[in-house]
């Protein structure tokens, strides 16, 4: 994707190597952007990677239900839980 080559050249030298700076470089220049204009950079990804955009949101969304929902993670007994055990 093209803007991530501009996007990375603009900050390369203000990195931190962080994790966070992708989420503060990412949401900032997000908000500069009316939805005309995300809808055609998406217009201008290829199919592998409008399929690995679209991939990795589903992903991270399903993942955030099942972390709110407790799948996959022991969850804490409450106290009336422990109570009731036999």
């Amino acid at each position: 994707m093209k803007i991530i080559d501009e996007v990375y050249e603009m900050y390369r030298n203000k990195l931190t190597g962080d994790e966070e700076d992708a989420d503060i470089i990412a949401f900032s220049v997000l908000e500069q952007f009316a939805r005309e204009d995300l809808i055609d950079l998406l217009s201008d990804l290829t199919d592998q990677e409008l399929r690995n955009l679209v991939g990795f949101y589903m992903i991270e969304n399903l993942k955030a239900k099942m972390a709110r929902d407790g799948i996959g993670q022991s969850k804490m007994m409450t106290v009336d839980e422990l109570r009731n055990i036999h």
